[in-house]
């Protein structure tokens, strides 16, 4: 069955979104409330906090008691036990932003020192009533998140990206950079990843646009999703590699792992930052190359940012189809300007005859995925590469999206249109077996 049959026994509604399994938590106001009463009143050095040190939460249990009956004198000892419990994993663990963490609206968290952290709820940011007490307490939890996973922050190294164990992507800056307090950027990510019919409903994309992705990835074809920033990529590429078959041996390379893959044969890589003498520093293009001899069915690299670009085209072209990466950029042709400018960023002094012929051979397809301004996230085009002609690499739209207009709710309106050409690539994927419906070009 194909996958638009599939999607069409489904309730396709725009207007669904997933299902909180745990259900809004009806006593948040007032556990935000005390948390802040409590942080302020604390009268400790959060550098000294550990989750072992009894004298920390003895002072914390007198004063979390205090506060509780004096707000919530209607509730039974049973509810004022669990709101007590559950404050003193929140302080002790990752303190005021951890019921953000757990609010499933909440799709981004940033914390700008320690009075002010703005979140994103659909699309929108606004600015939460939780705080820290002071730019220690900041750093204890920043320390907290980093921890785990090897990475370390403080003055000589004074930037750090890391990872929670839901996977959701953590960047953490702190002084002498951060004039005005520590940082910290949060990027969740679902403990349920996120599936195509999720995008669907969304409106990520379309059906016609998910069953020619989905041809595209079971058809081995060399795919990147392009973007701006909180576009939305890494959820594509997540949708993205849940269309490989489970037969194959993925390796996944990542600055901070957070690809969520079903399959059963799946190697995750992650990059390590220098140590304090400035050595063993393992990069996005020494993973990529170590790949390599790892033998790959398929190699998913999180994002290309630098010289590593170079590397992942010559895979591409030597035998590793079926490869998916990421990129920052606004269109698709800007795309492959900035793929461009990553292989010169190698070091190789390459003619841009040369790059662009590398690139175009490469590259089956660009789909470019954009956060337009009421919030939402649209791919806004899924573009062929077709090949060259002369110096200039050719590239043909498949699908876009055509906006039309805001309504009175400041939502956009606009279709996916197909541009009704059929892709080069479509023979290609016969070969293999896999037969695209032209109807979906209609």
């Amino acid at each position: 069955m194909s996958l638009i049959k599939r999607l069409e026994e489904i309730n396709v509604d725009k207007k669904i979104l997933k299902p909180s399994e745990k259900g809004p938590d009806p006593y948040s106001d007032l556990k935000m409330r005390i948390q802040n009463r409590v942080i302020d009143e604390l009268d400790f050095d959060f550098n000294e906090i550990t989750e072992q040190n009894d004298e920390f939460k003895q002072q914390m249990n007198f004063i979390l008691a205090k506060h509780i009956e004096q707000e919530s004198l209607n509730m039974t000892n049973n509810q004022k036990k669990k709101i007590k419990e559950e404050l003193l994993d929140e302080i002790v663990g990752f303190g005021p932003i951890t019921s953000l963490l757990a609010d499933e609206k909440v799709s981004e968290i940033m914390v700008n020192g320690p009075e002010q952290i703005y979140v994103e709820r659909e699309g929108k940011l606004t600015l939460s009533d939780a705080k820290f007490k002071n730019n220690n307490h900041v750093l204890h939890v920043i320390k907290k998140i980093v921890a785990p996973i090897g990475r370390r922050i403080d003055e000589s190294s004074p930037m750090v990206d890391a990872r929670l164990p839901n996977g959701s992507r953590v960047n953490a800056i702190i002084a002498p950079l951060a004039i005005d307090g520590p940082s910290i950027t949060i990027r969740k990510f679902a403990e349920d990843p996120f599936r195509v019919d999720d995008l669907v409903n969304f409106g990520t994309m379309n059906l016609k646009m998910a069953e020619l992705l989905r041809a595209c990835v079971e058809g081995r074809l060399n795919i990147v999703v392009s973007g701006g920033t909180g576009s939305g990529k890494t959820t594509t590429l997540n949708v993205l590699s849940s269309f490989i078959p489970n037969d194959e041996r993925i390796v996944t390379i990542e600055d901070a792992a957070e690809l969520q893959l079903s399959q059963e044969h799946v190697v995750r890589l992650e990059t390590r930052p220098p140590n304090l003498e400035g050595r063993g520093e393992v990069s996005i293009r020494d993973l990529v190359k170590n790949s390599l001899r790892m033998r790959p069915d398929r190699i998913i690299v999180g994002e290309v940012r630098s010289g590593e670009a170079l590397d992942m085209l010559q895979a591409m072209n030597t035998g590793h189809d079926g490869s998916l990466t990421t990129g920052h950029a606004n269109t698709p042709r800007d795309m492959l300007s900035r793929l461009e400018t990553m292989v010169l960023m190698s070091g190789m002094n390459l003619p841009i005859k040369a790059i662009r012929d590398q690139v175009a051979s490469a590259l089956d397809l660009i789909v470019q995925q954009s956060r337009l301004q009421d919030g939402s996230r649209r791919i806004t085009h899924i573009t062929e590469v077709q090949g060259m002609e002369g110096d200039v690499i050719i590239l043909q739209d498949i699908f876009r999206f055509e906006q039309n207009g805001i309504d009175n709710k400041g939502k956009v309106k606009g279709e996916f249109v197909s541009t009704g050409i059929m892709p080069k690539f479509v023979p290609k994927l016969k070969e293999q077996g896999i037969t695209v419906l032209s109807e979906i070009f209609s």
